[in-house]
């Protein structure tokens, strides 16, 4: 796909996420967060980014080898994992404004760490996204895999007949599926360019 193509894409899917469905049904659905949250960090941004970072090697901050990737890759996971702390989750999950924040946070980050990862050194972009893709199973693996709900004060699953417990296991598989392998096959992508690139 051509650069321009992949940006349109994940626009659309920006679209569909944020002015679609499930912006509405996330105060009732700990499923549809994690759908919301995976469409935008998954599947729509990085197909922005790589996109972007056809045209973007120029941008001399993009490339710095030497802090950059490893404090954007830091920096996702504090963004991800603090809005899963059950007090940032549960504003979000009950005020507009909050979601807005904590979606922009989400996009902004995952942005930059794909274009970091995506217009500099393969392997360190790789490891940028392998590390991301680790600590995403993780969380999905501790959501998912829970014997009791981990966040209350919410009508869990009234979107789609599941139960507290069930809404939030299927969330975490949901990260687990989306978060998890997207971002481990974007750092393989990189792994296998390097090894191109590499001299016989």
């Amino acid at each position: 796909m051509t650069p321009r193509t992949l940006i349109v894409l994940g626009l659309v899917v920006l679209a569909l996420a944020w002015a679609g469905p499930l912006p509405h049904l996330v105060p009732a659905s700990f499923t549809a967060h994690m759908a919301l949250h995976m469409s935008v960090v998954g599947i729509g941004v990085p197909l922005v980014a790589i996109g972007l970072a056809a045209n973007a090697g120029h941008v001399a901050f993009l490339r710095d080898t030497r802090v950059l990737p490893l404090v954007v890759s830091l920096l996702d996971m504090v963004i991800v994992w603090g809005w899963h702390a059950p007090a940032l989750h549960h504003a979000s999950r009950n005020e507009p404004l909050i979601l807005a924040v904590e979606q922009a946070s989400f996009a902004g980050v995952t942005l930059v760490i794909w274009l970091v990862a995506f217009t500099g050194p393969a392997l360190l972009g790789a490891l940028c996204l392998f590390f991301t893709s680790m600590h995403m199973t993780l969380l999905g693996a501790l959501l998912g895999l829970v014997q009791r709900p981990s966040f209350t004060g919410h009508a869990h699953g009234t979107a789609f007949s599941l139960g507290p417990l069930e809404d939030q296991q299927l969330g975490g598989v949901i990260m687990l599926a989306v978060g998890g392998v997207v971002y481990l096959s974007g750092a393989l992508t990189l792994v296998a360019r390097a090894l191109r690139r590499s001299p016989s």
